[in-house]
């Protein structure tokens, strides 16, 4: 088994619909970002490229290549999942934890663990997601922006023997 961390901040922009797990969320602002700037899946992502040893995602999906422009960050997870199983492994479970002063986010958690886990290959009971504020300091808290924490376990993929 092996374990990955991963870490995510982008700042609030307008013009762009906030997307945090794959579900977009009512807000007045979106996060600014190449991709769809989800912090969630990004710290997701990241977590499961560094439990492989795979790097992380600015190596996989560099910011300057106009083919991740406004990507959804499921499908990158989707493709994370294809290079651990490339690399010999597969996610047992992840843990994420979203930094946002507002907006709340407890009502659309399920939808996002739903979304993530279907991405990474994950049943939703095995992909945890957490929301807090940081009772109005730092950035987060003055609401210029959201952040991510994620923790993912990989193990290798069982080699299946020929004929059974």
């Amino acid at each position: 088994m092996r374990v990955g961390f991963g870490y995510d901040a982008h700042r609030f922009t307008s013009g762009r619909p906030l997307i945090l797990g794959g579900v977009e969320i009512p807000h007045f602002q979106g996060l600014a970002g190449h991709s769809d700037a989800d912090v969630l899946a990004h710290a997701l992502g990241d977590a499961l490229l560094g439990a492989a040893g795979l790097g992380d995602l600015g190596r996989h999906f560099p910011d300057t290549d106009p083919a991740y422009r406004g990507i959804s960050s499921l499908v990158l997870l989707a493709r994370i999942r294809e290079l651990l199983l490339q690399a010999g492994y597969e996610p047992v479970n992840v843990d994420a934890t979203v930094v946002a002063q507002r907006p709340k986010l407890a009502p659309f958690i399920p939808e996002m663990q739903r979304r993530l886990g279907q991405a990474v290959g994950l049943a939703p009971h095995l992909v945890n997601v957490k929301a807090t504020t940081t009772e109005g300091m730092g950035f987060a808290g003055r609401e210029e922006g959201i952040a991510a924490y994620a923790v993912a376990l990989v193990r290798p993929v069982p080699v299946r023997e020929e004929g059974g």
